[in-house]
């Protein structure tokens, strides 16, 4: 049976990942597994790059595949600061809880976008914040799973 992370963060979670996405990437071809998720905290920088490389994995340099099939499915999320908080109030410091977020589709992919830059642009005070109405509004095509 294969295993997949499906929590992973990369140099783009300042202070809490360190690895590169070329090496998660070819780590995860190394130990076989068909799929990896990156979901780095608040934002979505690596996710192209992210993209582009688990698509090529183990795609020999000369670019010759000769039939055999490469690449790993990538699975694009995020670890959002949700709140409870859906005044987005800026009084205290907010109360903040880990969540993931993964893209099951292109539908969900937008729809993870249009959060995280929502909770970049209108929520954010210490962390981008998400809120339940946010989630509520952006639901279709998504997963979402505790964290931490």
């Amino acid at each position: 049976m294969a295993f997949v992370h499906l929590h992973n963060h990369s140099e783009f979670s300042l202070l809490d990942g360190a690895t590169r996405l070329q090496d998660m990437v070819n780590k995860a071809w190394s130990l076989g597994m068909p799929a990896i998720a990156l979901t780095d905290h608040g934002y979505m920088y690596g996710a192209a790059n992210f993209y582009r490389q688990a698509l090529a994995a183990g795609v020999p340099k000369s670019g010759k595949v000769d039939g055999v099939s490469y690449g790993i499915k990538p699975i694009i999320g995020c670890e959002i600061y949700f709140t409870p908080d859906s005044t987005l109030a800026r009084d205290h410091k907010p109360e903040l809880y880990h969540m993931i977020l993964l893209a099951k589709n292109n539908v969900g992919y937008k729809n993870l976008m249009n959060i995280v830059s929502d909770a970049a642009v209108r929520g954010f005070y210490y962390k981008p914040r998400v809120t339940f109405e946010m989630l509520e509004a952006h639901k279709e095509g998504l997963i979402a799973t505790s964290a931490c």
